[in-house]
């Protein structure tokens, strides 16, 4: 089997860290001076990182022992195998932004510190508050190797002014109906594309390489990438067929979502509807069109919902642990986790309502939050994730790339998905 270059790296540094764990990892103690943290994170966004360092800002005033926190970029298509590289290379980051598709390696390879002693210990944290179900993907042998700051339901974010205009309903009017559905949702696309020239859906972050941001459509068929275990391959199941036959159709027949080299930016109002999730809210300017965000459309198996988590570790070959679980805590303690809660829904049952949720979301109405936000997080299923990640994710877009044409034998491709990843899911 042929792996690509950076995949034999994120591999190499996955395969390793447990080595690497062993030896212990970076000591405040053992460095002069006062500590200066990093923390990778995937965002850019100029809004999410002023949040990050307002509060880094007031973390130092009271922490002199820390005079510095960076918060260091990653590009989001080649996040892990950056983040992966700079620990192999001996330049690990003292805290890291962990995406759900990676935590299962992260987790289990020995790279992460465990941070409930310290989270529970921290005066005010209130741990039990903490959610059970959002934890157990970072959890391992009963401990806590990541916190999930972040867990986002994927919702549909409207255009209305661009639905209208193609004389279509808008989900909210087809929702009192009882009638949102895929069915619906790509027929008004699909008139938005034909009516207007402009996009009809897009689902963000997908654009025919993140395969897994198709989990938002093909959920709705009740298909999964593989089994519960992870053992069995489920792209060949009818169900995954039947799904991924309508979104063939749906793009290179009725043209409800842009084709392949096709890009169009739903907040820049080039598109009618984009799946996503409420952190993207700030992109909305006041003075654009009219929007609305509403729940993923029902699919034949009815209604569902998708989330995606990003989690914080604290790595063990960090120069300074010992500060930076400290910062964690003091990160996610319940006041700055309310501050975060604008982008990023938290794991905090006190904090998981509508009510509390739009105190740091004024752009999003109490019902969006509680029909988006609160009940995605009570019923959603986690976007698919696997030990092993990085191959399988190469395998799996690599199987697909023949799908993306017009004249694709669409089970053909999804029986070609699961001879490639089979033997990697049998491990």
């Amino acid at each position: 089997m042929r792996i690509g270059r950076g995949l034999r790296v994120t591999a190499a540094a996955l395969a390793g860290m447990a080595a690497l764990a062993a030896c212990g990892g970076g000591d405040d103690a053992g460095d002069s001076g006062p500590a200066s943290l990093r923390m990778t994170v995937w965002t850019a966004n100029e809004q999410h990182l002023a949040l990050f360092n307002q509060i880094a800002d007031e973390y130092e005033k009271s922490h002199p022992n820390v005079t510095g926190i960076t918060f260091d970029p990653l590009p989001f298509d080649t996040y892990t195998t950056s983040l992966t590289t700079q620990i192999a290379g001996g330049n690990a980051p003292d805290l890291a932004w962990v995406f759900e598709s990676s935590a299962p390696d992260f987790v289990s390879s020995g790279a992460l510190l465990p941070l409930d002693e310290k989270l529970r210990s921290t005066e005010g944290y209130r741990y039990d508050d903490l959610a059970p179900g959002p934890l157990k993907l970072w959890q391992d042998d009963g401990k806590l190797y990541g916190y999930p700051f972040s867990t986002s339901p994927f919702g549909v974010f409207v255009n209305t002014d661009l639905l209208k205009a193609a004389g279509q309903k808008t989900p909210a009017e087809l929702i009192a109906a009882g009638q949102w559905n895929w069915q619906t949702a790509l027929g008004a696309a699909a008139a938005v594309q034909g009516e207007t020239g402009k996009a009809g859906l897009v689902i963000r972050d997908f654009d025919y390489k993140g395969w897994d941001n198709l989990s938002t459509f093909w959920t709705g068929w009740g298909a999964a990438a593989w089994s519960e275990d992870g053992k069995s391959c489920g792209f060949a199941s009818p169900e995954m067929v039947d799904a991924m036959t309508n979104l063939h159709k749906a793009i290179f027949v009725d043209k409800a979502l842009p084709g392949p080299g096709t890009t169009a930016d739903f907040f820049a109002g080039d598109a009618a509807m984009t799946v996503t999730q409420i952190s993207r809210a700030s992109l909305l300017k006041d003075d654009g069109f009219g929007w609305d965000l509403v729940p993923l459309p029902a699919g034949p198996k009815g209604a569902y919902a998708v989330i995606g988590q990003g989690g914080i570790g604290v790595l063990k070959q960090g120069r300074h642990t010992d500060a930076a679980l400290d910062f964690l805590a003091y990160l996610t303690n319940p006041d700055n986790s309310a501050k975060l809660a604008q982008f990023f829904p938290p794991p905090r049952q006190s904090q998981l309502t509508a009510e509390t949720l739009a105190r740091t979301n004024p752009k999003l109405k109490p019902e969006q939050l509680q029909k988006v936000v609160v009940d995605g997080i009570t019923h959603g299923v986690v976007k698919p994730n696997h030990t092993g990640q990085a191959e399988l994710s190469q395998q799996v877009r690599a199987a697909l790339d023949p799908l993306w044409t017009p004249n694709a034998d669409v089970k053909a491709v999804l029986d070609g998905v699961c001879a490639k990843i089979q033997p990697l899911l049998a491990k």
